[in-house]
């Protein structure tokens, strides 16, 4: 479904370009005079709508934040069980597990958390994770999240049957780290200490293609790199890693549990959100890894389309650790839902495209990424 600024008039309350958000809702500043089509990616990963500034998006929108969440009813002898506060300090290694789910921006974590860690949210309860970050942190820039917050990231424990997990919110990103990818280094720790057999990399994502609505979920075992910028000249710009596919057992009973906490998708959409399952070898579905704040547009202005079905900035570096991990690498999902779906170039200026992308982001975000931490729970519950 690609949209438009009426779109999100119909959608949010307001017309992103005639009435734009007062610099009040933004959590990255800088984003706010969208100077920089890059700093709408950093607003993307800071945005917290149970912050101030996201609650002052609420007031000044027609969206809804996770307070209307309402909780799964998950199978019996299947929901997830949060666990104990972590033993040790935030300088210790992360506990074994037999599952690891790593999430990225602020709101994606409110939403995985409320899902799979009831009780415990990310940005508030989770332990802090700061281990070796005085070492990997000399390789990141200046002002990254990371370095920011002083730490890689959070985690919290949970369980789904008779399977033991680790939910991780990174502050490390690919796009925010710097040119010396310290992301691959974090990746490569949190692997090494969890020591899962099943490795989710999750979140929101740009659907590519107008055959996508928000909150669609596409399961991949496929990720691609497209550098056509920062990191276009690295070995891997354009490189490709698969894992084993999907199991599926689940996945009619995960969209079905859309269903309690769809209402706060959008309402132009047309049906509940689905599950796509791509295929070990469909790499033209996969998920699409790119070095730039890039998303489809009707003029596939980007050069996306054909590439896969949905975009983001950071799986395939999961996908490059595990080849460069050989026999030892744990099987791997990249797990992402549509935030926002294909924009109408027509009238609009590539900036006025990316702030509308970035809008329904800050409207949906954390509502699409609902659905994918579900699926996270019936690829896990599978297992």
């Amino acid at each position: 479904m690609p949209v438009d600024r009426r779109w999100v008039e119909r959608n949010l309350g307001y017309d992103p370009i005639a009435t734009p958000p007062p610099p009040a809702t933004f959590a990255f500043a800088p984003a706010a005079k969208a100077a920089n089509v890059e700093d709408l990616q950093r607003e993307i990963i800071d945005f917290d709508s149970e912050a101030p500034a996201g609650l002052q998006f609420l007031s000044f929108t027609s969206a809804t934040g996770l307070s209307r969440y309402i909780d799964v009813p998950w199978p019996k002898r299947l929901a997830p069980k949060t666990g104990p506060k972590p033993s040790g300090s935030s300088d210790s290694p992360l506990p074994r597990a037999d599952v690891l789910v790593v999430t990225w921006t602020v709101d994606e974590g409110h939403a995985l958390s409320r899902v799979l860690t009831p009780g415990k949210d990310s940005h508030n309860d989770y332990q802090s994770y700061t281990h070796n970050f005085e070492t990997i942190s000399k390789k990141m820039r200046a002002g990254c999240p990371a370095l920011e917050a002083k730490r890689l990231g959070a985690y919290w424990t949970t369980t789904i049957g008779s399977k033991s997990i680790v939910i991780f919110k990174s502050d490390s990103h690919m796009s925010q780290d710097g040119p010396q990818l310290p992301n691959i280094d974090v990746w490569r720790q949190l692997i090494q200490e969890v020591r899962p057999t099943l490795v989710i990399t999750t979140g929101t994502a740009g659907g590519i293609g107008k055959q996508f609505e928000v909150g669609d979920v596409i399961v991949s075992p496929i990720v691609r790199f497209d550098c056509i910028s920062k990191f276009k000249k690295q070995p891997f710009a354009q490189a490709n890693y698969a894992s084993s596919a999907a199991q599926t057992t689940h996945f009619a009973a995960a969209r079905s549990l859309f269903k309690v906490n769809a209402p706060q998708l959008p309402k132009d959409n047309t049906r509940l959100p689905k599950i796509i399952r791509v295929a070990p070898k469909a790499l033209a579905s996969c998920v699409v890894t790119t070095d730039f704040f890039g998303f489809d547009t009707s003029d596939n202005h980007y050069k996306l389309q054909g590439l896969g079905d949905v975009s983001e900035m950071g799986d395939a570096v999961l996908g490059l650790v595990a080849t460069e991990m050989g026999g030892s690498a744990p099987r791997w999902l990249a797990i992402r839902n549509v935030s926002d779906p294909q924009i109408k170039a027509d009238g609009l200026t590539l900036k006025q495209q990316a702030q509308i992308a970035a809008q329904i982001y800050k409207g949906f975000g954390r509502w699409s990424s609902v659905c994918s931490a579900i699926t996270c729970w019936a690829s896990i519950a599978a297992e």
